[in-house]
């Protein structure tokens, strides 16, 4: 097969020269992500060999190997582990990111600070190109375990990249960094240095369980020196609290997570007695950009007595914890454990439910001791975290506990149920919420408006799974969760304003043009009835009590679930003078044609207001440009 020279995808040769002209303060880094892919290789193998031990490799002495050339400017991060294929090769390293580049690049270029950048690099894994701060070319020589071909990946990280067979390359995977020279005021170290390489692995990559190695200059006399080991390969969940420091605990986050930024917290566990087993998890600062796509992985490891099993454990938390990293490490699982076994044992069972407590439990303590760093974790994670109030039954009172939601209470400051229901009104009964796209969008929404007038709190929902888990709710301390857009809700009762029989007096007043409204858009709807929910606007439109709403409707056809289309009631306001019109209207005139494009377009306008769509826009647009026209 011949050399094959390729072109990097734009977005790549985007982010390449973001790398290349650096958007890091410190260039150390890059030796911090070379190393941890090799440490992933060595994972990889270990594993492959488990499950298929005819696999044709080598696995008597897997380590990471650094060699470091003065003379030639070279330093090389060298592992036997799994290795890549040709294809591999230009699937994983001839593209960057497989999905999200576009808008990674654009959330980079707005990030604020150097921190930020990295933060971002991070979380899209494209650490092996950080090689390119440092170097201005690299080398890639790998040998996937059990093939007998190799493969060699060149470039000097502009428009393109070489690609070529190799026939003599050992199993595992090396990287040659071609360093630039050094330049120190600009934090470009020379990382030919032994010393510096001794610094930066037990600053970054001391925790690694596999051995790093490094062959020291040769001193005097003719025996070359034996390799020395840089990293201590101490498990850090296995050593006690007061043994471990903080930045200990961050660099082993970041190379589990992937992450150039701190974890929010850090939670140590360790449960003994039947079944042992300890786990250091870690809550992350930021959402990754892909949290709510399909392929997104899971960031929790499993060992087991400390050997390394599987990277993405998803047995070990609910999948409305994907976020959480980290390593559990039980006592008493079989090495040989496959992810179909996690699912059935029950062991595997308990620690999951013990993890899932302990999460949040901390994020609970976390509310109440330092608001500034939960508000940050609700901003980040309160989405993803709500799905459990849906999923979890068991845990749902919790969830409900450490969750907080806009509401009219306050500007800015979210709130708490139990901070809600402190507030009630009076003879408030129901805990009143309602769903948009917005916080602005529900505010100005029709239903809201009686509620503002007697200064009753609502809930402002604005995230998509506020449908499902309020309707699944149901309630919280004895309290209905009851939406402001659906079902009958007469506020007028508690209003001392308005009587009883005023009340009497409107409904048979306005009887007949409900009636005849009722027949007119009998397709669309299934009631026209008198509101007590509006004081401003002409008209809204409700669900039932007991019936989806439009947007849960759209979210479960989304999912594949068909769902009939259920119809809405009209509420018309009875104070309104367009409402007072059209009844004035009814009762005057015979001739009722102009009267039923009236009650469409009234119709449609209430649809307009909640952010829905006439049944045909065309038609409404139509008939509104007539209305206008004879109006002028």
């Amino acid at each position: 097969m011949p050399t094959e020279t390729l072109e990097f995808q734009v977005e790549a040769r985007q982010l390449l020269q973001l790398m290349i002209h650096s958007v890091y303060s410190n260039k150390d880094v890059f030796l911090r992500e070379l190393v941890s892919n090799a440490s992933d290789a060595l994972d990889k193998l270990r594993l492959e060999k488990l499950r298929d031990d005819s696999l044709d490799a080598d696995v008597s002495d897997p380590h990471i190997e650094i060699d470091t050339d003065k003379d030639a400017r070279t330093l090389t991060v060298r592992d036997n582990g799994i290795g890549m294929s040709y294809d591999d090769v230009g699937k994983l390293i001839g593209t960057i990111a497989n999905s999200g580049t576009a808008q990674f690049l654009q959330e980079l270029r707005e990030a604020k600070d150097a921190a930020g950048a990295e933060g971002l690099i991070g979380q899209f894994g494209v650490g092996f190109y950080s090689g390119f701060m440092v170097a201005d070319e690299v080398t890639l020589v790998t040998r996937r375990a059990g093939e007998s071909q190799g493969t060699r990946w060149t470039s000097r990280g502009e428009d393109t990249y070489t690609l070529e067979p190799v026939d003599d390359a050992p199993q595992g995977t090396s990287v040659t960094l071609h360093l630039k020279p050094a330049d120190p005021e600009n934090q470009l170290h020379d990382y030919t240095s032994p010393w510096k390489i001794r610094e930066i692995v037990k600053r970054y990559s001391d925790f690694i369980t596999w051995p790093i190695r490094m062959v020291p200059d040769q001193g005097e006399g003719d025996e070359a020196p034996a390799p020395e080991t840089l990293n201590s390969m101490k498990a850090l969940w296995a050593r006690s609290r007061d043994e471990v420091s903080d930045d200990e605990y961050h660099e082993l986050y970041k190379h589990i997570g992937h992450d150039w930024r701190d974890p929010l917290e850090t939670i140590r566990l360790q449960a003994e007695g039947t079944f042992e087993f300890q786990a250091l998890l870690f809550l992350p600062a930021h959402a990754p950009h892909d949290l709510f796509t399909r392929d997104f992985r899971r960031g929790v490891q499993l060992y087991v007595k400390r050997v390394f099993i599987m990277d993405d454990c998803e047995a070990l938390l609910p999948p409305y914890l994907r976020f959480v990293k980290g390593v559990v490490d039980a006592a008493d699982l079989s090495l040989n454990v496959s992810r179909e076994i996690l699912q059935q044992d029950r062991h595997i069972e308990m620690m999951r439910r013990r993890l899932t407590k302990k999460v949040l439990s901390t994020v609970k303590d976390m509310m109440t001791k330092d608001g500034d760093r939960y508000a940050t974790f609700w901003r980040e994670f309160g989405t993803v975290l709500k799905e459990g109030l849906v999923t979890d039954p068991e845990n749902r009172d919790a969830i409900l506990a450490l969750a907080s939601f806009a509401s009219t209470h306050d500007d800015t400051e979210p709130t708490t149920l139990k901070s809600y229901v402190e507030r009630m009104k009076d003879g408030q009964d129901d805990i009143y919420y309602l769903t948009g796209e917005s916080r602005q969008s529900i505010e100005n929404s029709p239903h809201m408006e009686a509620f503002r007038d007697r200064g009753i709190e609502v809930l402002l929902l604005t995230d998509p799974v506020d449908e499902v888990w309020a309707d699944a709710v149901g309630e919280y301390d004895g309290k209905k969760l009851r939406s402001v857009a659906k079902g009958q809700i007469d506020l007028d009762a508690k209003d001392d304003d308005t009587s009883e029989g005023e009340r009497e007096k409107q409904t048979e007043d306005y009887a007949g043009l409900l009636g005849w409204m009722q027949e007119q858009l009998d397709e669309d709807i299934k009631e026209v009835r008198l509101s007590s929910r509006l004081t401003v606007s002409p008209a809204c439109v409700v669900s039932d009590a007991h019936e989806l709403t439009p947007a849960l409707e759209d979210m479960y056809r989304a999912m594949g679930q068909e769902v009939p289309r259920a119809k809405r009631i009209l509420e018309l306001n009875p104070g309104h003078q367009l409402v007072k019109g059209l009844n004035q209207a009814y009762k005057e005139r015979e001739d009722r044609a102009g009267l039923t494009e009236a009650a469409e377009l009234l119709h449609g306008l209430a649809v307009l207001a909640e952010g829905g769509q006439p049944k045909d826009p065309a038609r409404f647009v139509k008939l509104m440009a007539d209305r206008l026209e004879r109006a002028l």
